[in-house]
């Protein structure tokens, strides 16, 4: 009935306008003339900025109206745009940062500016709306990031914000039980894909203080994992569908993304790279860079084939050894769960599934001749040539034997540490997800890891290294950064497809949290 009187108002539209224009079916904006050619013309400097706006009417209509201006002498697009389309983005962020408060201070003072929600509907809107309190990044990121939250959620802890921390899960498992996973943020947009699984750490955090709450989280745990283990049965590639890689026996996983066609909050961005292959190639292309946005390393030369070719990015050729821990975890954190809810049986058959993984990283990411694990390209059959941060994981999940655990430590230490903390990658290709970018997440996990093996002096190394940036930058901007440059602290960060960000919530919860944790081992 509704679609019937929308094509009713369209018809009527388009007879009082004289122009015989098609009437468009029952559209997305993503498939629009309208949005495909506001994407191209750059109206926008950042592509996301359209895909967040609100539309004024349903999406048929507003083509409709589209496609019938669009032929008239002197049409402006911009201006259509403004006259179509309502701008909800949060003003809360724009504040004056207080000169007199130190970089600490001032992070507590920003979790009220970050945090939103309850969230209302807005018709039309392509935000996910959630029905508990959130802390959002900052910058261009005002809805939630999947991976993101897990870090500002130890600096919620750490700034005893418990209630905001698990209003923060609770938004998560209202996800995993409406969309059936946690997309990578809370954009309609972002229903293809996911992100790296931190749910079950979020879960652990927030239940640290009485582990029996874990089993209120058992059915989101399960379908977490059960979303990241789903196969289709329907691909070509006999090793390979969707997450799931099997190699002979051995079971790992892998990034992927269900699309294959340009992101809509980076249209104009993946059409131009898509353009560098030929045509055949263009959908794999296009797929694989929305794996990487899974990965949340959106974008490094650790998915590239070819070195130095950003076009020959394969990130779903390629088995990630984080991914591959978090899952791990993820095995390890059902299992006990289903100890506590009193089901041994259930709980031994998630402890074969995380000794049978464990065995696997062993097997297919430690590389002895660098002393250090990486990925693995289960197309090529043999280890990528990269050495990122992403080999650390291992060690925050005690993976690691002690003889692999000094190894890798002295690659961090003498090869990744830089003035600043750790560098993420050793390759600088201006994404931004490599040198000479350091990354808050990925300090917290080489500092837990190094910790976990007893290398206490040297986790304190990368932590006062990475505070007294942080502290530099913001003594001279008043800002706390999305990323920062690592190897030249007398400039900010760079490269990838949009500016730096300030806000910003995973810096500030790793900040505070290594703050307690120097604290703790001064004591």
């Amino acid at each position: 009935m509704k679609k019937w009187i929308i094509s009713v108002i369209t018809l009527f539209l388009l007879i009082g306008c004289k122009q015989n224009v098609p009437i468009p079916a029952d559209i997305s904006l993503y498939e629009s003339e309208l949005f495909k050619d506001v994407q191209l013309a750059a109206v926008f400097k950042d592509s996301k900025t359209l895909v967040d706006l609100v539309p004024k009417e349903e999406i048929g209509i507003l083509e409709a109206k589209y496609l019938t201006e669009k032929t008239k002498e002197g049409f402006d697009l911009e201006g259509f745009v403004a006259n179509n389309f309502e701008d909800h983005s949060m003003k809360a962020l724009e504040f004056k940062t207080d000169t007199t408060k130190t970089m600490y201070e001032h992070i507590n003072t920003m979790w009220d500016k970050l945090t939103r929600g309850p969230d209302s509907i807005i018709p039309f809107s392509s935000r996910i709306a959630l029905p508990h309190k959130y802390v959002v990044p900052g910058g261009r990121f005002q809805e939630i990031y999947y991976w993101d939250s897990y870090f500002t959620l130890e600096g919620l802890l750490a700034a005893e914000k418990d209630e905001l921390a698990k209003a923060m899960v609770d938004n998560f498992s209202f996800l995993i039980d409406s969309v059936g996973f946690i997309p990578n943020g809370t954009r309609d947009y972002y229903r293809t894909r996911s992100q790296p699984p931190f749910y079950a750490l979020m879960v652990d955090a927030v239940t640290r203080k009485d582990s029996t709450k874990l089993t209120d989280y058992l059915p989101q745990l399960e379908k977490e994992y059960n979303f990241w283990m789903a196969t289709s049965n329907s691909t070509e590639d006999s090793k390979a569908d969707q997450h799931v890689v099997r190699l002979d026996s051995v079971i790992l996983n892998r990034y992927w993304d269900k699309a294959f066609t340009p992101r809509p909050e980076a249209y104009k961005e993946d059409l131009h790279l898509a353009g560098e292959v030929p045509q055949s190639e263009k959908p794999a292309l296009l797929n694989n860079l929305r794996a990487a946005a899974a990965s949340g390393w959106d974008f490094s030369s650790r998915w590239f084939g070819t070195k130095g070719e950003f076009s020959s990015t394969e990130t779903t050729n390629i088995l990630p050894v984080d991914l591959n821990c978090l899952l791990y975890f993820m095995e390890k954190t059902i299992a006990k769960t289903y100890e506590l809810n009193g089901q041994p049986e259930e709980a031994n058959s998630y402890m074969e599934k995380a000794t049978s993984r464990k065995s696997s990283i062993q097997e297919f990411f430690w590389n002895e001749e660098n002393g250090f694990f990486q990925d693995y390209n289960y197309a090529k059959s043999a280890a990528t040539p990269e050495l990122t941060l992403a080999g650390a994981f291992p060690l925050y999940f005690g993976l690691a034997t002690v003889e692999q655990a000094e190894k890798t430590k002295e690659v961090l230490m003498n090869t990744f540490l830089k003035d600043g903390g750790l560098v993420t990658t050793l390759e600088y290709s201006e994404q931004q997800w490599d040198a000479p970018n350091g990354w808050a997440p990925l300090q917290w996990i080489a500092v837990k890891g190094l910790l976990n093996y007893g290398y206490i002096e040297e986790a304190k190394e990368i932590m006062t290294r990475w505070l007294a940036l942080n502290e530099e930058v913001f003594k001279n901007t008043g800002k706390m950064m999305e990323k920062y440059n690592v190897e030249d602290l007398t400039l900010l960060s760079g490269g990838g497809e949009y500016e730096t960000q300030d806000g910003f919530g995973w810096t500030n919860g790793v900040a505070l949290g290594f703050k307690q944790m120097m604290e703790e081992l001064e004591d």
